[in-house]
């Protein structure tokens, strides 16, 4: 019965995996995901599926105990439509399977960490058997195959009643022992343009994006850490709620930010212990050509050759000139490649809801 059982439940999973990646750009843009995140899951509407119920013998006649009969009113208010209607259940998956679903759908390879990125970790792995130990490790199966040898051995085995009965010097208990596994980081840096030209449209755009930059990212790596940066014309470290909460005004200078993020690398992310992850989100308007200038120096010199991936992504405004995106593929019409050959720094554009399908595959195709 429990085998039947986790069938059909792996069964049902399947069935909502594939709803999942049909609608997966519809998801890619809703922001109630993201609102009902809680831990390491999300619930998600699904539509169309059938709900799994339990049937107990013949449903098919039979009258309830309460007053009333055939054909009388039920109430006021309670007549349904006259069509049939859809069925939504929410499911709760984890971030884990979004992540996979996502790399499915978009056709993502898997990261390969850069480097020497490993710090070790350690933690218990059970290798073995012993004679003692807690009631909470005992192994049935060993315990169970010593007290079968014993009876044989002292010939109180009988095949027409197999009764096997442990002894205390028969129980047998589960041992381990500490193993250091090395453990793959990665630290994730976002900048985004808060100046007057970025609104709360904009700013959406880009808590939807940084989501699954998220979620595909801790699918990737042991541990990740995520850093937040606003900048107008200066800029400035912050916690995530004021990231995708703050409103402010005034021009902008990119540089500030990208100075800003270059000092944190320096202070606290060795290339040879992080994999590291920058994405910038603004519209496209900067202060001066100097200052573009001095953003290519800066990610040349300073960035691009210590992380694994530069994401630029432009989000469109009615506001901002959206130049800064030609500036970057002028300065790096290669897109900066590394060692192997894979660009460093790659753009894109995203002007709607729509865009981030195709965004994330832009950012993450090379598997880097």
């Amino acid at each position: 019965m429990f085998n039947r059982i986790e069938q059909d439940h792996q069964r049902f999973r399947q069935i909502v995996r594939g709803r999942i990646r049909e609608d997966l750009r519809d998801y890619l843009s809703r922001g109630d995901i993201i609102g009902s995140e809680g831990g390491r899951y999300v619930s998600i509407p699904v539509h169309d599926i059938d709900i799994p119920t339990f049937r107990y013998g013949d449903n098919s006649a039979g009258v309830g105990m309460g007053e009333g009969g055939e054909g009388d009113d039920v109430g006021p208010g309670n007549e349904g439509g006259t069509h049939e209607g859809t069925h939504i259940i929410e499911v709760d998956v984890s971030l884990d399977e979004l992540a996979d679903i996502l790399a499915e759908e978009l056709e993502l390879p898997r990261i390969k960490p850069k480097g020497a990125n490993r710090i070790a970790t350690t933690r218990d792995r059970y290798a073995g058997i012993r004679p003692v130990g807690p009631a909470g490790l005992r192994s049935f199966k060993r315990t169970y195959r010593e007290a079968l040898k014993r009876q044989i051995a002292m010939g109180a085995y009988d095949p027409d009643q197999p009764v096997v009965v442990p002894i205390r010097n028969d129980f047998r208990y589960r041992s381990w022992k500490q193993t250091r596994k090395p453990q793959s980081n990665a630290a994730i840096i976002y900048m985004m343009d808060v100046s007057g030209s970025m609104g709360e449209q904009q700013k959406e755009l880009v808590r939807l994006e940084a989501f699954w930059i998220d979620t595909w990212l801790g699918r990737n790596y042991e541990g990740v850490e995520s850093r937040y940066i606003i900048h107008d014309v200066r800029a400035a470290e912050v916690d995530k709620k004021t990231f995708f909460g703050v409103r402010e005004d005034g021009g902008t200078r990119i540089s500030s930010a990208y100075a800003c993020c270059a000092d944190m690398i320096d202070a606290q992310y060795d290339p040879n212990a992080w994999n590291t992850y920058l994405f910038h989100f603004s519209d496209g308007d900067n202060s001066s050509e100097a200052d573009n200038r001095l953003c290519a120096t800066l990610l040349d010199d300073r960035l691009l050759p210590r992380v694994n991936m530069f994401g630029y992504c432009q989000v469109a405004s009615a506001y901002g000139s959206g130049n800064f995106i030609n500036v970057l593929k002028e300065a790096f019409p290669t897109g900066a490649p590394d060692a192997d050959g894979e660009p460093v720094l790659i753009t894109s554009r995203i002007d709607g809801r729509d865009d981030i399908y195709e965004s994330l595959r832009t950012l993450f195709k090379a598997g880097r």
